[in-house]
């Protein structure tokens, strides 16, 4: 497998759930995933919004901002109210009847995501979700590394698992806003593909702390910029401070 066969996977995933689709929003933190997201949207002439939510003082939103005007590309922001979170959060949790804690709080952001969404007339909403299930991008890779590639491969599958599921949970909160989520890197296809790759386009040690390089060196071609390129992996979660502030009020 080739760089190119995943260049042309990426077009596809996108390409094959956007169909009739012509205008959507993205949920954007400015790093690696979204961003890559952000220039196939571009470069396929599909009408893109980028979408960002955090707290006022949170690094999605300073960087977001920074990212999206390197890019070029239309961005919209909200700025989660401190005020309102500890009331808006208790009703999205109140709607799930899951009680894993990430899984609560991505809920809520993408609650937020969605609202922002509805707030500027999009209703699709476009995520990066797979690539750091796929590409071994979360710390857990690189701490079970030396037990081999089978488990590895295992914990991708399960990882693949949990992201279906919290996908599925999230749809269920977000659907007062009558907006769609999509995720074109969790296809079937897409997946089959990414699987296929050897593991070192992945991950390369136990010291290994950017991971996911096939993408990294996609991104790379597409002329990315170069901070978003060797930026950490930082779940949407906690770049938001979604999880610091919902630890306060839980």
């Amino acid at each position: 497998m080739y760089n190119s066969d995943l260049i042309e996977a990426l077009f596809a995933a996108v390409s094959d759930n956007l169909r009739g689709i012509d205008k959507i929003g993205i949920a954007f933190s400015g790093g690696i995933d979204s961003t890559l997201l952000a220039i196939i949207c571009k470069n396929m002439n599909i009408d893109t919004t980028l979408l960002t939510v955090g707290f006022p003082e949170s690094n999605d939103i300073e960087f977001s901002r920074i990212i999206a005007r390197k890019i070029n590309m239309h961005h919209k922001v909200l700025e989660i109210d401190k005020d309102q979170f500890s009331v808006f959060s208790k009703k999205i949790k109140n709607k799930m009847t899951c009680r894993n804690l990430s899984h609560i709080e991505n809920c809520i952001a993408f609650s937020y995501v969605a609202q922002l969404a509805s707030d500027n007339e999009l209703n699709v909403i476009l995520t990066a979700n797979g690539f750091d299930e796929l590409f071994c991008g979360y710390n857990k890779f690189r701490l079970i590394f030396n037990q081999g590639n089978d488990t590895i491969n295992e914990t991708i599958e399960s990882r693949i698992l949990n992201e279906l599921e919290l996908i599925t949970e999230i749809k269920q909160v977000v659907g007062k806003y009558d907006v769609s989520i999509i995720q074109p890197f969790l296809s079937k296809g897409f997946i089959s593909i990414a699987m296929k790759f050897p593991m070192y386009n992945k991950i390369v040690s136990d010291d290994d702390f950017l991971r996911k390089h096939i993408i990294r060196k996609i991104a790379l071609s597409f002329e990315l910029p170069p901070e978003v390129i060797i930026r950490r992996k930082k779940a949407l979660q906690y770049g938001s401070l979604i999880h610091k502030n919902y630890k306060r009020i839980d």
